[in-house]
């Protein structure tokens, strides 16, 4: 079903601990249960017609948790783009893409990724793009070494933002935080600048189809002025 909507959604995974605590299991089953909403959604966004989806997964600063924890979310790519799923993205046309730093992941991850990418890199439909080790912060200090680094002498709004992991990407539309809190953790700060914000009380396992399409149905009843104003203002 295709409803109209924003273009780029981008959506941050909050709350998998709290529902498994909730729940009365170890925060690690809630890690578990995120990571098959991440395919219920994604197919879900794609038949929507979102041409672009963004799903906020292991930030610079969740290396701050225990080590098993932070062990677990490695593995956790392993679990998620597994053959099958893999699959099933592909015949829904989904590409996958990757932002974020890849220097500290454990080689296994990254290879997990990397297949992930060459086996959808043809594919014409939605791009699933997973922040995985991404930090905004990040980004734009690496972004800004690298302009330093190439000697260009005047850096202007493109230069920087032809220089982020984002380049190939659209500025979001539409910025969705499930779990209850509401604030932005340091993610894709300068692409939602114009971003309309979404926050829901429902944790992340249990965000489903009908909450997101209550989140697009949502924005396309705001009015973006993109700083401007509209001729009945």
């Amino acid at each position: 079903m295709s409803v109209k909507g924003p273009e780029h959604v981008a959506i941050i995974l909050d709350g998998n601990g709290r529902w498994a605590t909730a729940q009365g299991l170890a925060r690690t089953d809630g890690h578990e249960q995120g990571a098959k909403q991440i395919k219920t959604i994604a197919l879900a966004a794609s038949k929507m017609g979102i041409k672009y989806l963004t799903i906020y997964c292991f930030s610079t600063e969740n290396w701050n948790r225990s080590v098993g924890e932070v062990n677990y979310l490695m593995n956790m790519p392993q679990r998620l783009l597994q053959n099958k799923q893999i699959n099933d993205f592909n015949n829904e046309q989904i590409r996958i893409n990757h932002i974020g730093r890849t220097t500290k992941m454990p080689p296994k991850t990254l290879e997990i990724l990397q297949d992930s990418l060459a086996k959808t890199k043809d594919n014409k439909g939605m791009v699933l793009t997973f922040a995985f080790d991404y930090g905004a912060v990040e980004e734009m200090v690496s972004a800004i070494n690298n302009i330093i680094a190439e000697k260009i002498p005047v850096v202007d709004e493109t230069i920087l933002a032809n220089h982020l992991y984002t380049k190939d990407l659209p500025l979001v539309d539409l910025l969705i935080r499930p779990g209850g809190e509401k604030r932005l953790s340091n993610f894709l700060l300068f692409q939602s600048r114009y971003a309309e914000l979404y926050f829901s009380d429902k944790y992340w396992p249990e965000f489903d189809e009908k909450c997101l399409l209550a989140a697009i149905m949502d924005y396309n009843n705001r009015n973006r002025r993109f700083g401007g104003i509209t001729d009945n203002e």
